[in-house]
């Protein structure tokens, strides 16, 4: 039986939120309790970062797994320095105090899917002669301070798209209010209708979430409702107006910069077809974390005007603008004339038409909403996501050097 009994480990939080970034110190201490003297080969603290990717496809009585793996940093710190004579500690409580530092780099932000995570860690070691290491891990909040933020991140994007059907035609054109935002902001997004069409329409506007996994061999990808509203059914042979509040979840952010996961969001706004392929239009969106929009950089999103769409439709014609402009060029846009449709339609929207909202159903992450044709294909998680300890196995004692 181990004597090192209540090993601890404590940080200092380096502010409210508790996020680390690079080139940040993390500072705080080690406890532990001797039930008797013990010789110790060494007392190691350590900080890292790393990404792992693993998944196993069947064909046939065929199986093969993929993996990959990146390390982006260590740091470590001896508390306990190794010599070739071991230190004998006495029986007690022991206490050391630490101090790391994250490297400054564009270090990707923490992520945990069903494929892979990202992931910053602090960790302690106790090595002993012929036994093995007392061991204690503690996960770090880590974000990026460096996003592909668009410059004109409050200007409006707007789309359009068009489906024929065997009795009249669908139209819509819609708006969503900026390029990017942060966690838990609220995303405002209107839609102009016209259903000439002999079946109901219903508006949904929902944010989708895109998640990469790349291994040497082969890749993996899944597309996941994060959050949705449903609108008002739209009646035959009818023109609507709606509109919608949809909330950013709070634990999302874009993750670009990783080889091997990447996390993509956007917008979608779609009308649901009974019997039909839903006609959609999606809107880039970058979320990032409040307080970094100073450290940006990399390419912007696509362009506001006929922002790109992963429907089976071919791509509208650029709406028609307004001439007034606003900040940054960027075309004025009245509330309730977001611009042209395609197939013919483009006069201001009728005043007499009535503005419907939506309501605030809001489905949960775990939920996969239908997919466009051209968008990867859908991956429904069945089970939770793989522990720390199944994906990132702490090494035996005799490879504790390496750590």
């Amino acid at each position: 039986m181990s004597p090192i009994k209540d090993l601890a480990l404590v940080y200092e939080a380096p502010n409210e939120a508790g996020i680390f970034s690079g080139g940040e110190i993390v500072t705080g201490s080690v406890s532990f309790t001797l039930t008797k003297d013990t010789k110790v080969k060494s007392f190691k603290v350590k900080v890292k970062g790393e990404a792992r990717v693993h998944w196993t496809d069947n064909t046939g009585d065929k199986r093969r797994s993929h993996n990959a793996h990146r390390k982006y940093f260590k740091d470590k710190e001896y508390l306990i320095a190794e010599n070739p004579k071991d230190t004998e500690l006495s029986k007690g409580v022991h206490s050391y105090k630490f101090k790391l530092k994250i490297p400054e780099g564009d270090w990707p932000s923490a992520f945990s899917g069903f494929h892979g995570k990202i992931i910053y860690t602090l960790e302690a070691w106790i090595s002993r002669s012929w036994r093995m290491p007392a061991y204690v891990q503690k996960e770090l909040k880590f974000v990026t301070k460096y996003f592909p933020v668009p410059d004109q991140i409050m200007c409006p994007q707007t789309g359009s798209v068009s489906k024929e059907m065997s009795k009249g035609d669908v139209q819509m054109s819609a708006t969503v209010d900026r390029r990017s935002c942060s966690p838990g902001e609220t995303l405002s997004i209107t839609a102009h209708i016209s259903n000439m069409s002999s079946k109901n329409v219903a508006p949904k506007v929902s944010i989708q979430e895109r998640i990469h996994y790349h291994a040497i061999t082969s890749s993996k990808h899944s597309d996941l409702s994060v959050s949705k509203v449903v609108g008002n059914t739209i009646k035959p042979n009818s023109v609507e107006n709606v509109s919608c509040q949809l909330k950013v979840p709070e634990k999302a952010y874009t993750v670009h910069n990783c080889e091997i996961i990447s996390v993509q969001y956007y917008v979608k706004v779609y009308l649901d077809i009974s019997f039909t392929i839903d006609p959609a239009v999606t809107f880039p969106l970058v979320i990032v974390p409040a307080g970094v929009a100073s450290h940006t950089v990399g390419p912007h999103p696509a362009g506001a005007v006929g922002a790109p769409s992963y429907s089976d439709f071919p791509t509208p014609a650029a709406p028609t603008l307004p001439a007034a402009t606003g900040p940054y060029g960027y075309p004025t846009l009245d509330p309730m004339q977001h611009g042209a449709m395609i197939s013919g339609y483009n006069n201001a929207y009728p005043q007499s038409v009535a503005s419907y909202g939506f309501s605030s159903a809001v489905y949960p992450p775990s939920v996969v909403q239908p997919q466009a044709p051209y968008a990867p294909p859908l991956f429904q998680h069945e089970q939770q996501p793989p522990s720390y300890i199944s994906m990132f196995q702490p090494p035996s004692s005799n490879k504790s050097d390496e750590h």
